[in-house]
């Protein structure tokens, strides 16, 4: 996706949440609508789900967002 992906302008913002589908927390990448993120279905990590995001369990994700800081800069090659 991040390499040969089109972007449609067709999307929706989907809240946080623990049954969400991007889980409790989303990251921001440098790829609009790309991100780091948890599930709220843990089995599927591993599995082709998304389309270019990094998704984490819930606990893993908010670990994660305790270690970095806002505008640090972070790129997908």
């Amino acid at each position: 996706m991040l390499k040969y992906g089109e972007r449609s302008g067709n999307f929706h913002m989907l809240p946080p949440g623990p049954n969400s589908p991007v889980g409790v927390i989303w990251i921001a990448l440098n790829k609009k609508g790309i991100g780091i993120h948890g599930t709220n279905e843990p089995k599927t990590i591993g599995r082709a789900a998304s389309h270019g995001c990094i998704r984490l369990a819930n606990w893993d994700v908010v670990r994660l967002a305790q270690k970095v800081k806002p505008g640090v800069p972070v790129s997908i090659h």
